[in-house]
């Protein structure tokens, strides 16, 4: 399957972000347990960060992307790209 990866920069304070992340990582945690061997995380810079996963196409991708909470609730501006690895 290819994978995905999803840019993503924050948008609103971090108070209203943080009451999303634990449902972010629940959400990542279920795409996990369906097979997208998801992987997410934050810039150490703060203001954003990267969801990395797998998906059967951009379609597919787009319709996972649009589940996240942090998307749902607007929290997060974000870029979503096909990754073609060169190597493993």
């Amino acid at each position: 399957m290819p994978w995905f990866v999803k840019i993503e920069e924050g948008k609103v304070e971090k108070s209203i972000f943080d009451k999303y992340v634990p449902a972010h990582k629940a959400y990542v945690q279920e795409l996990k347990n369906k097979g997208h061997k998801a992987k997410t995380g934050y810039w150490a810079q703060y203001g954003g960060g990267m969801l990395l996963f797998e998906a059967a196409s951009m379609e597919e991708a787009q319709a996972i992307v649009a589940q996240d909470p942090l998307v749902e609730n607007n929290c997060v501006n974000y870029k979503l790209y096909e990754w073609r690895i060169v190597v493993e």
